[in-house]
């Protein structure tokens, strides 16, 4: 039997994945991520038609707000609509500091939103951060 997932990163810039892979594997922070580059991919992961079908539930979810295919806000509002996945924590990194798009990611129930870094040191300081708070100090539902 495999190990369930710690965090799935959906995420579609490839220097913003790598970046993110690195912190977490240089702090130890999480040894089995899964990567999505797209909303798609993670709704079919994590919501298979197959309702009888169990789903690998995360510790959390680091979501992109734009992402091809389905937005952010779309995979937010799908998680949260579906019993299976509705307690998962989410945490939406994006560029995006527009007020709409804040407001509407705490509406559908977002955990928490924080706008990605411009500055390469940064950006690491904050995933590095996110980490230790959800994988160390976080206290996940139990099922």
């Amino acid at each position: 039997m495999s190990l369930p997932t710690e965090i799935l990163l959906v995420e579609d810039d490839p220097n913003d994945v790598d970046l993110t892979l690195r912190v977490f594997r240089n702090h130890q922070l999480a040894n089995r991520i899964r990567v999505f580059r797209d909303g798609a991919e993670v709704v079919e992961y994590l919501l298979p038609e197959d309702r009888n079908q169990p789903v690998d539930v995360p510790r959390f979810i680091l979501l992109d707000l734009k992402l091809p295919k389905i937005s952010g806000l779309d995979v937010l509002r799908r998680i949260r609509s579906d019993e299976r996945t509705r307690t998962i924590p989410v945490v939406m990194l994006t560029s995006s500091r527009q007020i709409p798009d804040i407001r509407e990611a705490y509406a559908l129930g977002v955990n928490s939103y924080l706008c990605k870094p411009v500055e390469f040191d940064a950006f690491a300081e904050v995933v590095r951060q996110l980490g230790m708070y959800w994988m160390l100090l976080n206290e996940p539902p139990t099922s």
